[in-house]
């Protein structure tokens, strides 16, 4: 009987013991990866950390986009997984206010990831620790008609006085210079975020995005004089408010409109309209002021819930996920580019230029939606909008502003 009894105690410490063993090997992620080519990637990228690391399971749970959203800090206070996908910048600043984010800063010195994500390192930076690991990303930029450029005699303007003339000339030969639809009204914010990346640099665009400087201020009227140069002398699609992004790109096609600001999404709708390597060209947004060159360019990330049960293999994870094979591999599935500056560049042309592009950014800002908080943004992108409709009306936008930034950031 005593034999038995001790078996029986052995047998359980045996199971304890393989069920401690199983639950450390297994690795819970949570993303949003709903759709069919992120699905794809976060499914190989699992597949290939297994390979590499037999010891440990992957479990991937995935939501759509919306039900993402509202549950991420519920499933971050309670069940929280071991992986979690989110936003680098001010999306990723509440969570890591509230505590519900890793600190991994030990990971980044460790891999030496301030250097090999160097163009991220700022965004995923706050009170000078980094909280996750930056996979991919997509270039913002002008896309132009390099046809109707050379047909025109219009040089690739690398300055403002110069994108100021080939916006002239381009005007006075009959085509609307810039492309736009500002149904949707975040295409506006992509004009404000380069304007003021542009004129006051990086270091303001997140003060003002933060909450730290009036849009009175005397710096915010600077970027809207420049803006003022390319609304009041029409240079801009008609009718832009009834039309959303999606909409624009005709015009663009037809060669009705020479430029287009947007991000590297864009692309396949513009290849589809029949757009070819020889007529399609991308430049940076030209240079203003003498200030760090930054770009906008939305950041997608993954970080440690403080609350998670393996962060042992969560940091391995996050470790292998930074490598630039990995996020090679993973951004082809993508279609988008990979933060590792060590990562082969990529074989199409844009997103080749796009990629030595954000490789020598000074700082990246993550759109005006991502890095105002909700209330700010909606109101921000309202008024560049109105502004853009009727540029006369500049002053009492601004005011309007103002007294949501007092109301948004109490």
């Amino acid at each position: 009987m005593k034999n038995l009894s001790t078996a029986r105690t052995l047998l359980a410490t045996a199971a304890l013991a393989l069920a401690t063993l199983t639950q450390a090997g297994t690795l819970v992620i949570n993303t949003d990866a709903s759709d069919p080519a992120p699905r794809a990637a976060w499914e190989q990228v699992a597949k290939s950390f297994m390979k590499a690391h037999p010891d440990v399971t992957v479990k991937i749970n995935t939501f759509d986009h919306e039900g993402f959203k509202t549950s991420i800090r519920n499933f971050l206070t309670a069940e929280a997984p071991d992986v979690v996908t989110w936003y680098a910048g001010n999306r990723m600043a509440p969570f890591v206010k509230a505590g519900l984010f890793e600190d991994v800063s030990d990971l980044w010195a460790k891999e030496g990831l301030a250097t090999q994500l160097k163009s991220a390192h700022a965004a995923m930076t706050l009170d000078g620790k980094q909280w996750g690991v930056p996979y991919t990303y997509y270039p913002w930029g002008l896309y132009y008609r390099k046809d109707l450029f050379a047909r025109h005699g219009v040089a690739v303007p690398r300055t403002w006085p110069e994108l100021l003339a080939a916006s002239a000339k381009l005007k006075a030969a009959g085509i609307t210079p810039f492309a736009i639809g500002s149904k949707a009204l975040w295409p506006t914010a992509g004009w404000f975020d380069y304007l003021n990346l542009r004129v006051n640099g990086h270091a303001f665009h997140m003060q003002l995005t933060n909450g730290q400087v009036p849009y009175t201020d005397a710096r915010v009227q600077a970027v809207f004089d420049r803006w003022d140069e390319l609304v009041k002398p029409g240079y801009f699609l008609a009718n832009h408010a009834a039309m959303d992004w999606q909409d624009a790109v005709p015009a663009f096609v037809k060669g009705q409109a020479a430029m287009y600001l947007m991000g590297n999404f864009a692309l396949d709708l513009m290849k589809k309209g029949g757009l070819t390597e020889a007529q399609l060209g991308f430049m940076p947004f030209p240079k203003i002021n003498e200030v760090p060159q930054a770009e906008d360019a939305p950041t997608d990330t993954a970080h440690i819930p403080a609350r998670a049960k393996n962060k042992a293999d969560a940091r391995r994870f996050l470790a292998y996920l930074a490598r630039a094979d990995v996020q090679a591999q993973m951004n082809a599935t993508l279609g988008q580019l990979p933060v590792n500056q060590s990562a082969p560049v990529p074989a199409d042309p844009y997103l080749r230029d796009g990629f030595a592009l954000l490789n020598k950014a000074q700082g990246l800002g993550q759109f005006y939606d991502r890095d105002a908080p909700a209330e700010m943004a909606k109101a921000g992108m309202e008024g560049f909008q109105r502004y853009m409709l009727k540029p006369e009306m500049r002053g009492e936008i601004l005011k309007r502003l103002e007294s949501v930034r007092q109301r948004a950031y109490k």
